[in-house]
């Protein structure tokens, strides 16, 4: 197992975490901006008005890109095992 197989490993790891994470994070910031929005031009300032739009759109994006996520995961998964053999020697 070589510092390049390491690094590359790493690397995979890193952006296979960051397109999964991706669409929850997108659809949370959008709905927080709209609703700090909302909030700043009504003057509303309820707590549980910014948490709970964002943990149903959270969850509703997670709905809707769990299928392409668990492609992308198995992806990353079936490169790793297929590597065993490079990191066994």
């Amino acid at each position: 197992m070589t510092e390049q197989f390491v690094l590359h490993l790493g690397k995979q790891a890193l952006v296979t975490t960051l397109l999964l994470s991706a669409p929850m994070l997108v659809t949370g910031l959008i709905v927080g901006l709209a609703v700090g929005i909302f909030q700043a031009v009504t003057q509303i300032n309820e707590i549980t008005l910014t948490f709970v739009p964002k943990i149903l759109v959270v969850m509703v994006s997670f709905l809707i890109f769990m299928s392409w996520m668990m492609h992308i995961l198995l992806r990353f998964t079936t490169s790793i095992f297929n590597s065993i053999s490079v990191i066994t020697h």
